[in-house]
């Protein structure tokens, strides 16, 4: 006899199995939410990042962006969203992903581009773009070091006195 309550091992069902869905629904809208914040802030960040790193050459190029990728991983590993399913087989097929679709549009470019086609004009034209406004930038990245440094220094209470 039991105190009333049924056990898992008499009834083959949780107990608990509701509470344990109810618990699941709860922290996959919070992570939701936690990454959609994340998202918030991170699709600016990263824009006027990469604008940075366009007009101001890094080595290697794009460094700044890629930084903040890193740290982008590194939360989205922390909140990591799907763990309540982790137990479960995953149904997607790994061929129908985001990046395979990338991959695969990439190479009708690239082989336009090998034909010397419009890609290539394309791709040469923008090349020349960006390098002429990084030797332009190039001449005025005191100022803009100097400004970062002074806007730093006023929001820190700390004035850089150089």
């Amino acid at each position: 006899m039991t105190n009333g309550l049924d056990s898992q091992s008499e009834t083959g069902v949780d107990p608990h199995a509701r509470w344990k869905f109810v618990r699941d629904v709860a922290v996959f809208e919070f992570k939701l939410f936690l990454n959609n914040l994340h998202n918030f802030f991170q699709i600016p960040l990263t824009i006027a990042v990469a604008l940075i790193d366009l007009v101001f050459k890094t080595t290697p190029e794009g460094a700044r962006f890629y930084r903040i990728l890193e740290y982008g991983r590194t939360i989205d590993d922390s909140i990591d969203i799907y763990s309540v399913v982790a137990h479960r087989e995953r149904s997607l097929n790994a061929d129908f992903t985001v990046d395979n679709f990338v991959k695969k549009l990439e190479g009708v470019i690239v082989k336009e581009y090998e034909k010397g086609g419009t890609a290539a004009s394309v791709k040469s034209a923008v090349d020349k773009a960006i390098d002429a406004m990084q030797a332009q930038a190039e001449s005025g990245k005191e100022k803009v070091t100097g400004a970062f440094k002074e806007a730093s220094g006023r929001m820190t209470g700390k004035p850089d006195r150089e």
